[in-house]
């Protein structure tokens, strides 16, 4: 009996030891499995986190890009703008200019014995000062000072008093006229025989004229206001 319990003692540890091992086996093949699913699982994230990372950074590139080139439009408009205000500027006289030109000094002639008796003999006047100026611009001058003030559109050359006022000053004699331009014709404009030279010279006025290399003309100062005047939309 102690025999047979042996041999069936035995019999069952075998059996339960080749059971235990079979377990064993496919619980770790199992678990193989299982290990090799989780590696394709996290394989397949991470691949899905590199691809959205790649795109992030693509549009970032893409965002950086277009950031870049609106700030290169906005700056080549804002030098537009400046170009185009200065431009403005200069043509309403409101920015100091210079350049090649002439400078006329006008002035009584010194010991006058006088004139021709069709021209009464008299002071420089506003009027003649006008048609120097007007002479000058039909020469093509691009910008004109009297005694230092800019004439511009909204200038005044007039008699007040004792006085000449340009652009609202007094100015006195000698009358300096600066002119940027062609010297050479704008220089020729007023000395053509019989014309505004020759007919000031005969009230009485000299007009000497230097050719210059550089002629600074100031910017008009004065404020410009318009109070009823307004702009006309374009079509």
């Amino acid at each position: 009996m102690n025999r047979s319990f042996f041999y069936s003692f035995t019999l069952v540890t075998i059996m339960l030891g080749v059971m235990l091992g079979f377990q064993f086996r496919t619980t770790s093949a199992g678990n193989g499995f299982a290990s090799v699913d989780k590696q394709r699982e996290l394989a397949l994230e991470k691949e899905s986190l590199v691809n959205d990372l790649h795109a992030m950074q693509m549009e970032i590139n893409d965002l950086s890009t277009k950031l870049d080139q609106a700030g290169t439009g906005q700056k080549e408009a804002e030098d537009a703008l400046r170009t185009e205000l200065a431009k403005i500027k200069r043509f309403a006289g409101l920015s100091q200019v210079s350049g090649p030109g002439v400078e006329f000094i006008v002035q009584t002639q010194p010991g006058q014995a006088g004139p021709p008796a069709d021209h009464a003999p008299q002071n420089i006047s506003d009027q003649h000062l006008l048609k120097i100026v007007n002479e000058l611009c039909c020469a093509g001058a691009e910008a004109v000072a009297v005694n230092g003030q800019r004439i511009t559109a909204v200038s005044e050359v007039r008699l007040a008093g004792s006085h000449i006022n340009v652009n609202g000053d007094p100015i006195s004699p000698p009358y300096h006229i600066a002119a940027i331009g062609e010297a050479s014709v704008l220089k020729g404009r007023l000395e053509l025989k019989g014309g505004l030279a020759d007919y000031l010279n005969e009230c009485g006025i000299s007009v000497e004229a230097q050719e210059k290399s550089e002629v600074v003309i100031p910017a008009f100062e004065d404020e410009l206001c318009f109070e009823y005047a307004e702009a006309v939309p374009e079509n």
